[in-house]
């Protein structure tokens, strides 16, 4: 698992950041499947954001965005984990959830 630092500074750099990487890492064309997403909550309290690429055959590749350690887990179409990204500078969730 490879680890790396990026600085990304809007939702928009976010997502397109997620979506690349995901794509990227199961050789899927960018732009040809779509990505959902979900605020995930703790306590109450926006804690971080899952990211699914929805591929061929069913084929589902995600990432979670977790606020306490400001990184990015990916996870490949198995569920084991390839990447792990730290944000140096990332979007407040909390504009996100509102």
């Amino acid at each position: 698992m490879t680890r790396g630092e990026h600085v990304l500074n809007n939702l928009e750099d976010l997502r397109s950041y997620v979506y690349e990487t995901l794509c990227e890492r199961e050789t899927l064309v960018s732009g040809a499947f779509r990505m959902s997403e979900q605020l995930l909550i703790r306590a109450g309290k926006p804690c971080g954001m899952h990211f699914c690429v929805h591929g061929p055959r069913a084929v589902m590749i995600t990432a979670i965005w977790e606020t306490q350690q400001n990184s990015i887990l990916f996870y490949d179409s198995t569920g084991v984990r390839f990447l792990t990204t730290r944000l140096v500078d990332a979007p407040q969730l909390q504009a996100v959830a509102a």
